[in-house]
């Protein structure tokens, strides 16, 4: 094995947890599966499996779930920033999930804005897999959750510390005598949550597909960024590449990079040999490290590249 393959995590490689969060046993919440592929995301369970411990300024995880399930309602304070690997998923946001809605289809990108509640289901067919990008080494340290998916849970055995830990009473678990619930949010804080309506959020923070492999025939298009198609500094830039983007030359970058293949097959090449990334595959490229990146055979050819800056990760900045 070279030495990048430990650096790499395969698609068929990765270990779901279906207890991560408090709506695990939740009907319609309850079959989804989530994984964490770079840094420990904010699973509140402690049978998460994390791939590669390293946090390079930001995580990276992923999201799967059958037909008709949903994650539910909840904010976070960094970015949360999902592409469509596999099917179609509706978006939806607000207290209650009703201030908006689009629906995303394979290749899309939805860098969701901080400090709004948000949520999103399979409405696909088959099972579907979205690809996340997490703001800040301990992604923002954690979700809050709207007060009726906490309430829910409860009655569905599920119990949320205040340390942010999850108690399964069907297992017998119960709250340490030093614990206790993770308080609702009042009415008051309640306030603090906008409710956007959605041309609030399409134009500023959706980027389709077919416009990317459009942008991106003959260089690199970026996504998220200052000076990007949607601006923000969360910590991270994103840049959308495709057959014509760039050449099969070697290059390096002073910061940790991020190559998650959307279409195609794309051959990695280093100083010391070769491999192959398949859609799904996740690979962290060191600061420093040399490499070249190429369509690996002919056909449709997509990737996404995230590379870390010097922003800190904190809420949604939009550039005017």
């Amino acid at each position: 094995m070279t030495p990048i393959e430990n650096r790499i995590v395969r698609y068929g490689d990765l270990k779901p947890c279906k207890t991560a969060f408090i709506d695990a046993h939740t009907p319609g919440s309850d079959q989804k599966e989530n994984f964490t592929i770079i840094g420990g995301g904010v699973s509140e369970s402690p049978d998460q499996h994390v791939h590669i411990q390293d946090t390079p300024g930001f995580n990276i995880g992923a999201a799967g779930q059958p037909p008709k399930c949903r994650n539910s309602l909840h904010s976070h304070t960094t970015a949360e920033v999902f592409f469509v690997l596999k099917g179609r998923w509706r978006f939806f946001w607000g207290r209650y999930g009703d201030a908006g809605e689009f629906i995303a289809e394979e290749g899309d990108i939805f860098n969701i804005p901080t400090g709004i509640f948000r949520g999103f289901e399979n409405i696909g067919t088959d099972y579907g897999m979205i690809m996340a990008i997490l703001g800040g080494d301990d992604a923002g340290g954690g979700v809050t959750w709207a007060p009726q998916v906490i309430e829910e849970a409860m009655d569905h055995g599920l119990i949320l510390g205040e340390n942010g830990t999850l108690y399964d009473t069907k297992k017998g678990e119960t709250l340490p005598h030093n614990v206790n619930p993770m308080p609702l949010l009042t009415e008051e804080e309640l306030k603090a949550f906008p409710e956007v309506p959605v041309e609030g959020v399409i134009k500023d923070f959706v980027a389709r597909y077919w416009d990317m492999m459009a942008l991106a025939a003959n260089k690199p298009v970026k996504i998220i960024g200052p000076d990007a198609l949607l601006k923000d500094k969360p910590g991270f830039e994103v840049e959308f590449l495709t057959r014509g983007s760039e050449a099969d030359e070697f290059t390096s970058r002073d910061k940790h990079t991020v190559l998650m293949p959307v279409r195609g097959h794309w051959k990695l090449r280093l100083q010391d040999g070769e491999t192959v990334l398949n859609p799904g595959d996740t690979a962290l490229i060191d600061p420093g490290q040399v490499y070249a990146l190429a369509p690996a055979m002919t056909g449709e050819s997509s990737l996404y590249r995230v590379t870390a800056t010097n922003d800190p990760a904190g809420a949604t900045w939009v550039g005017t």
